[in-house]
């Protein structure tokens, strides 16, 4: 039996008033939460499809039922509203839309405006900053990989401006031939100027190009008795060959994409090949969020749209991109894609040569991935089961957290909040917190302020975890228990299980002692089962969570010069006292009077500096 929107919503008052134009539509449930977005060349025609007595589809008859309210949005054009549905999709994550979870930004690499300028990584294009980019890259690791490749064979400097600016005499990289010196003088300068033009010519895909070049001047340094550099040329020469091996793609190729798309057991899996200037710059998978009973073409679309209109992450749409798959609305997305960059963009189904064999890569690299994932997820969906025959508990576990405190030696204390769902680690809900106000080193008390500021306000459902691990032994869990009591009433719709994990005498995995609340029960679990394996593995995320947080706040400290923070003291006094006085030490050591004698220092300011750095 079909399956009728609300009684509070009647579909056909409301078709009445809806225009024929272009525009977004939102659907609200009883909450007035929206479950839906969906764009429209013709709003009336698409949003009758919903209500049709011939509609049959279980995933739209489950979201008419649901709905008590729509508004609509009218665009000028289809483009307008295939940007807004993207926006407000990325705003309000709809219940029943597919969502492309990837807010990761694409890293480039950059030529700095410098009179020796810098290659270096940047995670976006800042118009502040003077230079040429090249990307954007599927990842850090291509660019970093790229970097490497581009130090061995251009020797220009990959070093930060400050470095550049302080160095006396050449760094390492100098004596590993990586980097001509700019920073001491050591090259002429149009050896240096002319270094980095070949580089971003090679960036740029003219690889041939340079080894031409680099030919002409080997023969030519040659017949001038100029053999050092003509070895230096020969050297070049031989690297970039063996780099232009091991890239295949044909030189016409210069801005493409190609996806490969897989859609089994209601998971979509992409498989994304960036191609750049001739370049294979890498590959990345993504498994965006399907609801039920969707279909093939409508996860395509979504996934088009979604990917390429968040311009934010650097993503220029490239001028081919090739499908594994074709999709009814394939010409209009191409149109819709033309008018949004400003430049001619097409989407390809059908190709021969090169083109094909990418696509056919591109389709197995997303089968794989899929069957990766299928894999992985079973193995955790096992896990979970197996946690809760062992704990006995009769609803499954939706939501762990697992709390741990760093420190070195009472220093900088730390405390990670680390989130598990039926999926794995849930990183968006990770959470760190610098704790102040206790004894150094006092781990219970550090427990005790991480959870009461955690669980200080009434908590929603979907954010209390059935369970909670407390890495460490009886008395934090003794300090836990104490907390979460105290703070009962916000754990109305139900309250979690704790359960500290105390590690072994020789703190060797397999070896814990997971201490139950309440009765102090110890839980047996054998070494080799993936129940215990599932408690490893949130309790060792919270461990590196935690200590890379102390870390970071540690490093920030020994970054940071006492002299910061007294009032008064500015980056340009600082330097001033420091440079008069040889450094922090003898800066301690003045007196008042001798600090009163710099420039700019009243006898006001040289008593503060001075009473500061005395009780530090």
């Amino acid at each position: 039996m079909s399956q009728l929107p609300s009684e509070q919503f009647s579909p056909e008052a409301f078709l009445k008033t809806v225009t024929t134009e272009p525009g977004v539509y939102r659907m609200f449930d009883s909450k007035n939460i929206i479950i839906y977005v969906g764009k429209a060349k013709n709003l009336k025609k698409r949003l009758s499809s919903y209500f049709s007595l011939t509609q049959k589809h279980p995933k739209t008859l489950a979201l008419v039922s649901h709905i008590v309210n729509i508004e609509v949005t009218v665009t000028h054009t289809e483009t307008e509203a295939l940007i807004l549905e993207h926006n407000f999709i990325k705003q309000y994550k709809p219940k029943y839309n597919v969502l492309l979870r990837d807010d990761k930004s694409y890293p480039y690499l950059f030529i700095s405006d410098h009179k020796h300028p810098q290659l270096t990584l940047v995670r976006s294009q800042n118009r502040k900053r003077k230079g040429t980019y090249f990307g954007p890259y599927p990842s850090g690791g291509a660019v970093r990989e790229s970097l490497h490749l581009m130090q061995k064979l251009f020797p220009i400097r990959q070093c930060e401006d400050s470095y550049y600016a302080n160095r006396s005499r050449p760094c390492l990289q100098y004596q590993l031939k990586r980097c001509l010196g700019p920073c001491v003088n050591a090259m002429p300068e149009s050896e240096y100027a002319h270094q980095v033009e070949l580089a971003a010519e090679f960036l740029l895909g003219k690889s041939q190009r340079v080894i031409d070049l680099l030919i002409d001047e080997m023969q030519l340094a040659s017949e001038t008795l100029e053999f050092e550099k003509a070895a230096t040329r020969r050297d070049q020469i031989q690297s970039l060959k063996k780099v232009q091996e091991q890239q295949w793609v044909s030189g016409d190729i210069e801005q493409l994409d190609v996806l490969g798309f897989v859609y089994e057991h209601g998971i979509a899996s992409f498989h994304l090949l960036f191609v750049r200037q001739g370049r294979i710059l890498g590959s990345r998978n993504y498994f965006p969020k399907v609801p039920k009973n969707s279909n093939p073409e409508e996860v395509l679309t979504a996934f088009l749209s979604q990917f390429y209109l968040s311009g934010q992450n650097g993503r220029a749409i490239p001028k081919e991109i090739l499908l594994s798959d074709d999709f009814a609305e394939r010409f209009t997305f191409t149109e819709l894609f033309t008018e949004y960059c400003g430049y001619k963009t097409t989407l390809k189904v059908e190709m021969r040569g090169e083109r094909a064999k990418f696509v056919k890569l591109a389709k197995r690299n997303a089968l794989v991935a899929l069957q990766t994932h299928l894999s992985q997820k079973n193995n955790v969906q096992q896990r979970y089961q197996l946690l809760e025959e062992k704990l006995e508990l009769i609803e499954p576990i939706k939501r762990m957290e697992c709390y741990d405190i760093s420190h070195m030696m009472g220093e900088k204390t730390v405390a990670s909040c680390v989130v598990f769902d039926r999926e794995g680690a849930k990183k968006s809900a990770y959470r760190r917190f610098n704790i102040t106000g206790i004894t150094p080193g006092d781990d219970y008390a550090a427990m005790g302020q991480v959870l009461a500021r955690r669980f200080r306000e009434k908590q929603s459902i979907e954010n209390i975890p059935d369970i909670i691990f407390i890495d460490g032994g009886l008395g934090q869990l003794n300090q836990a228990e104490t907390i979460i009591s105290s703070l009962a009433e916000n754990f109305t719709e139900k309250y979690p299980l704790l359960i500290g994990i105390a590690k072994g005498v020789t703190r060797k995995a397999g070896l814990e002692t997971l201490i139950l609340a309440d009765s102090h029960e110890i839980l047996e679990i054998a070494a080799d089962s993936p129940a215990l394996h599932l408690i490893q593995q949130i309790r060792d995320e919270s461990h590196r969570f935690a200590i890379t947080g102390h870390r970071g706040q540690r490093d920030k400290k020994r970054r940071t010069s006492t002299l910061e923070g007294i009032p008064g003291v500015g980056a340009k006094r600082r330097q001033l006292l420091l440079n008069h006085f040889g450094g922090l030490q003898g800066v301690k050591a003045a007196s008042v009077d001798e600090l009163a004698k710099i420039n700019g220092i009243s006898v006001a300011l040289a008593e503060n500096i001075h009473e500061a750095l005395t009780l530090k």
